[in-house]
């Protein structure tokens, strides 16, 4: 994973969410998903260019638990948690701008 991201599954998901003193942007993904790689490396600028965000990948083939426990019912699914709640919810690829745009609030 690129720096700044980190790959959670059910075992590391709630600790990270829940013991970040930063926003965590969540993005469901999987790797048979074409919009799912377009928004990857705007992630990664995201997560390089802004250090109040953290930038967590759930692979929903691999960790399908969590993706139901959030209801995540179409891919790339973004869901930004503020203080280990759910903020704000992102469903499908978006260009930089707009991405950056739903985030103000939090970066």
């Amino acid at each position: 994973m690129a720096e700044g991201i980190t790959t959670l599954t059910n075992s590391t998901f709630d600790e990270v969410i829940g013991g970040s003193d930063k926003t965590v942007i969540v993005d469901f993904w999987a790797e048979w998903c074409g919009p799912c790689k377009m928004i990857s490396p705007i992630l990664q600028e995201i997560a390089a260019e802004h250090d109040t965000v953290s930038i967590g990948k759930v692979n929903v083939d691999e960790q399908p638990d969590i993706a139901m426990r959030y209801q995540v019912m179409s891919i790339p699914t973004l869901i930004v948690f503020h203080e280990g709640a759910e903020a704000r919810r992102i469903i499908g690829a978006r260009p930089k701008g707009d991405l950056l745009a739903h985030l103000a609030d939090f970066i």
